[in-house]
């Protein structure tokens, strides 16, 4: 099996077109999960004509902080135009084709067990750089051609079905937040004869927040809705950690409404020993400090949460109500809190703030009609988990590639 394994840096060949011309307007930086994103340099100034172009089926790397992030950024242009990135950074690409597949590289790169082997091959520094040398002397299987194609066509599969999923999960979500808007910032819910409320002449009245529905009231979001905190167990005592219960850390924040695992799990003891309760599915946790302050999430399944965290859950379980206005509310935070540090967030600040309050009737009415858009966001959600592995199970099997 390891005759397959090939010296990396005989398969590839570094690349050091400059944007002498000044033709390539886009610059892109490499995200730790490996893909290309927008680069928030400050270039005002900068002599951009010694930027580096990236073209398709090439690659760009970080190799500074590999030892720092325990993972080495790196990712491939799957796309025609061509871009800058920093100078500092190195491009490649790929000698011959024939015998190994861009595709199939930067699969290779994905693997968890390749960042490992790049943290391996690091330096002394305190950053812990990956020299291009060591870069280069790193292995990987070269299976045949044919053997590359089939691989990679069923990873594409099913990383192409995950990217139509996050994009289903995106348009119900927005559709979720158009609906919220339509009935309790434009007071356009259904009236008793299924009609738009406000633009069908439905009574409203004044209010501190201006005109309401009648029978409608303002409250401060805390009595409106009901605020949780969390906490830790002692780290001290391994009796309470790795157990069966998720919790719930800033770090499991996802970029869609509903967190279905934890990187962390604690014991019945570990729950038993700390401030925290088992908070119910559809409950909203919010970042309360730290780098993801404001950060919402909606748990999935059952779990605890840490001390970093406030937990949201409706009067009378009306939880998908409580989520879309706490959508609101840390929106409105966070844009109060422009030219100044948004730093942590404290009871205080939910206290401080008014909201309208609904009729009971109403919101019960909102969340039998917004209900099944969230079951299917949660489906989806899990269908991507279930996906997500399918990709690992696949990224792993090519350790066991033979020619």
């Amino acid at each position: 099996m390891k005759s397959s394994y090939r010296r990396l840096g005989d398969y590839i060949r570094e690349v050091k077109v400059r944007n002498t011309e000044l033709k390539a307007e886009k610059l892109l930086g490499i995200n730790i999960d490996k893909f290309f994103m927008p680069s928030v340099a400050n270039v005002i100034g900068t002599d951009m004509s010694v930027y580096k172009i990236v073209k398709r089926n090439q690659f760009a790397c970080n190799r500074m902080h590999v030892g720092r992030d325990y993972r080495l950024p790196v990712s491939m242009s799957k796309t025609d135009e061509e871009f800058m990135i920093s100078p500092a950074y190195d491009v490649f690409e790929i000698i011959d084709t024939q015998i190994l597949l861009p595709e199939y590289l930067m699969m290779w790169f994905s693997r968890r067990e390749f960042d490992r082997n790049a943290w391996f091959y690091t330096d002394a520094d305190v950053r812990g750089g990956l020299h291009w040398n060591a870069f280069c002397d790193m292995q990987l299987p070269i299976s045949s051609i044919t053997k590359q194609r089939e691989i990679v066509k069923e990873y594409n599969v099913v990383q192409n079905r995950i990217a139509l999923n996050q994009q289903l999960i995106k348009k119900l979500e927005e559709t979720a937040q158009a609906i919220y808007k339509q009935w309790f910032v434009d007071f356009e819910f259904p009236d008793e004869n299924g009609k738009p409320y406000k633009s069908s002449g439905g009574e409203m009245v004044e209010s501190e927040l201006g005109e309401i529905p009648k029978e409608w009231g303002v409250l401060a979001f805390t009595k409106t809705v009901k605020l949780s905190g969390g906490g830790t167990p002692s780290t001290n005592y391994s009796e309470y950690w790795d157990g069966e219960i998720p919790f719930y850390t800033p770090g499991d924040l996802s970029n869609h409404y509903y967190t279905i695992n934890t990187v962390k799990k604690i014991t019945a003891l570990g729950l038993q020993k700390c401030s925290s309760k088992f908070f119910a599915p559809n409950t909203t946790f919010i970042t309360a400090r730290g780098a993801t302050v404001g950060g919402i999430a909606m748990a999935g399944i059952s779990m605890a949460m840490n001390q970093t965290c406030y937990a949201i859950n409706g009067n009378n379980n009306k939880d998908y109500f409580a989520h879309q206005l706490s959508l609101i509310i840390i929106s409105k935070l966070k844009k109060e809190a422009i030219g100044a540090t948004f730093e942590a967030l404290v009871t205080k600040n939910f206290d401080e703030l008014s909201v309208v309050k609904p009729t009971e009737e109403i919101i019960q009415l909102y969340e039998e009609r917004i209900k099944p858009a969230y079951d299917f966001i949660l489906t989806i959600v899990q269908q991507n988990q279930k996906l997500l592995e399918m990709k690992n199970l696949l990224l792993s099997r090519l350790a066991t590639l033979e020619n």
